[in-house]
């Protein structure tokens, strides 16, 4: 059995950063919401597009990044989503209009889509199985690092009076972890089970030895042995028979990930705390409280992915987070016990991050084949995106309307989401990649 060792551990850490760029981006609108209203004149409607704009910026790095990594391997790509992630930041700061600053956002939003197909992926082809729920984990828990510093960020912005420039720094401070990741990729190997479908086995041999194997030659012979099995249909596409119960969970998991309405509060929070009668500074200080809870939650998920499984964290969550939806549309319904909103989000964001938070990532990056491995995370995270575009898109509209229908929408989802992880999910913890493979009877 493989032993944690630094250059492991460095190399998960560093393949995880694109995570917390992930969640730092997915946060900082929530502060900037507001002043984009009235510097550019937005609507609701306009507004909707401009948080949804990076949304399908991700949405097209989700679908072209899996194939990008197959060709050039995880770790080059994630260098050109940093570089992505760099120009983004740097030009959401400084945009001069409201079109460049739309432009500025769907290039971030390629980086984070094309991140959340990598990174993820990377870290698995990486970790052994013992480990490696917790280690492609450590995605997660850097997106919620990323959203904390985001909130946090955004409330002492709050605090120094940049009046009519504060939104430009809410954006530029990601500037300088962009350039970070981009120069630590340069420090990290490429992955053995890439190097092997390139035909690369002496570096492959050099990578697992690197990497702590106890048997980096019966390792090296069992990544081969599965990608001989694949040789041969090695152009078959993804969408076919074999593949099709595997797309289905892909994009299922994707799907209900958004559809628990976690993105929608994660970008609107002060909308939605000021909804409720909060002021600006108030409604900003209370995102940093979940932001804390996020963390803590997401820690807990990730020690329990291993030992409870992937299953039961999906179940347990999906039917916590029906509960605290419920309550927030019915608070929002009644136009009463507004002092119970952040308890309610509280709830909601502990039990997401325990279950889908945690598993999400780990679950798409575990359950294709090598060969498909990159285009099949592509598939779940590319209906991740275009779900949380379409919601992010509406839901100004929509709560301008009514803010009880769309919780009460998300709790009827996450019932759903119950049902349908019963009747349909396997259980993958503590299997090796192969053996995963083998169970869904795919040669």
């Amino acid at each position: 059995m493989s032993q944690l060792n630094r250059y492991l551990i460095k190399s998960t850490l560093i393949g995880a950063l694109g995570g917390l760029l992930f969640g730092f981006d997915t946060a900082v609108i929530a502060g900037t919401t507001e002043q984009l209203s009235q510097v550019f004149h937005l609507t609701p409607h306009l507004l909707g597009w401009t948080v949804a704009i990076g949304l399908a910026g991700t949405v097209l790095g989700a679908l072209t990044s899996g194939a990008l990594g197959q060709r050039i391997g995880g770790r080059d790509a994630l260098r050109i989503m940093a570089v992505l992630y760099c120009i983004s930041s740097i030009g959401c700061a400084f945009a001069w209009n409201w079109d460049t600053l739309l432009v500025c956002r769907f290039i971030g939003g390629i980086g984070i889509g094309g991140s959340s197909v990598l990174g993820p992926v990377y870290i698995a082809e990486l970790a052994p199985a013992k480990w490696r729920g917790r280690m492609v984990g450590l995605f997660q828990f850097n997106i919620v690092i990323g959203i904390l510093l985001a909130y946090s960020s955004n409330y002492l912005i709050t605090l120094m009076h940049f009046g009519a420039a504060q939104w430009r720094w809410e954006f530029g401070v990601a500037i300088l972890p962009s350039a970070a990741f981009l120069v630590l990729l340069f420090a990290i190997p490429r992955s053995s089970r890439w190097l092997v479908t390139t035909n690369n086995t002496i570096e492959a041999r050099e990578v697992l030895e690197l990497m702590g194997s106890p048997d980096s030659d019966a390792e090296l012979d069992a990544i081969i042995a599965s990608v001989n099995l694949e040789q041969g249909a090695h152009d078959e596409p993804l969408f076919s028979k074999r593949y099709s119960k595997l797309i289905v969970i892909a994009i299922s998991i994707g799907l209900f990930n958004q559809l628990s309405g976690v993105n929608a509060i994660l970008y609107y929070a002060n909308y939605i705390f000021s909804a409720a009668g909060y002021s600006a500074s108030s409604a900003a200080l209370q995102t940093v409280g979940m932001g804390l809870v996020n963390i803590f939650a997401t820690l807990l998920g990730m020690s329990l992915i291993d030992k409870l499984g992937r299953k039961t964290l999906l179940l347990t969550g999906a039917l916590g987070t029906a509960v605290a939806l419920a309550g927030i549309a019915v608070i929002f319904h009644t136009h009463s016990h507004a002092s119970l909103l952040l308890v309610m989000l509280v709830i909601f964001m502990l039990f997401f991050a325990v279950s889908q938070g945690s598993v999400i990532w780990v679950y798409l990056s575990e359950i294709f084949p090598s060969r498909v491995r990159s285009k099949g995370q592509s598939v779940g995270s590319s209906s991740h995106w275009i779900m949380n575009a379409i919601i992010a898109g509406v839901f100004p509209s929509i709560a301008a309307h009514s803010q009880a229908i769309p919780f009460a929408f998300f709790s009827a989802m996450m019932l759903l989401q119950f049902v349908v992880v019963l009747v349909l999910y396997p259980e993958t913890k503590g299997k090796s990649l192969e053996a995963i493979q083998a169970e869904f009877h795919i040669h």
